[in-house]
């Protein structure tokens, strides 16, 4: 069965974004200490889950940096490009964007036949509510966490929804230079 695997940047007071719009003008990575780490996630996976919310900017953005070959995120643009995208959605009734598709149906329903499919691992990026449904769920496998130097006081937190404790086993941790900590879990 794949896994469903999460990177969300996250500040030290464990906020992930702030604002209706899933800012996130106060992440501190610097791409060149986390590059390796992120491009090899994401070559685990074949398949992005995306809300539309998320959507509507992060799909373009990355169609946009894939024609920038001088770009210093070029590459993952690159991976991003060949994955297949699943945005979800309650509203939007056709996609507008290349390699995509609309998953309309229950959540949870529409994951599990995700998980059951053949090939390489699904992972999500955002945006803060459609991470929050699928953790209050219980369907994501592994969290890959980068806690930035900095508390925001206020904000969306992945794990807002969540009913029961979710225990998780920290698996690695890496901390680089610019003070962000890498941190990666499955669930416990």
């Amino acid at each position: 069965m794949r896994k469903l695997k999460l990177q969300m940047q996250i500040s030290l007071d464990g906020f992930n974004s702030t604002g209706p719009n899933d800012e996130q003008k106060w992440v501190t990575w610097t791409w060149e200490e986390i590059k390796d780490y992120v491009i090899d996630l994401a070559n685990s996976c074949d398949t992005e889950l995306i809300g539309r919310k998320l959507a509507v900017d992060y799909i373009p953005f990355w169609s946009e940096t894939l024609s920038q070959p001088e770009s210093q995120l070029y590459e993952a643009a690159r991976i991003k490009a060949n994955q297949k995208k699943i945005v979800f959605t309650k509203t939007l009734e056709k996609s507008q964007w290349e390699n995509t598709k609309l998953a309309k149906g229950n959540l949870k329903d529409e994951i599990i036949k995700l998980k059951n499919q053949s090939g390489k691992d699904i992972i999500v990026y955002g945006g803060s509510s459609f991470v929050s449904s699928l953790i209050k769920e219980g369907l994501i496998d592994e969290f890959h966490f980068m806690v930035n130097p900095i508390a925001i006081g206020k904000g969306e937190s992945a794990f807002s929804m969540l009913e029961q404790w979710q225990p998780l086993k920290l698996i690695k941790s890496i901390t680089c230079k610019s003070g962000i900590i890498i941190l990666h879990y499955e669930k416990g």
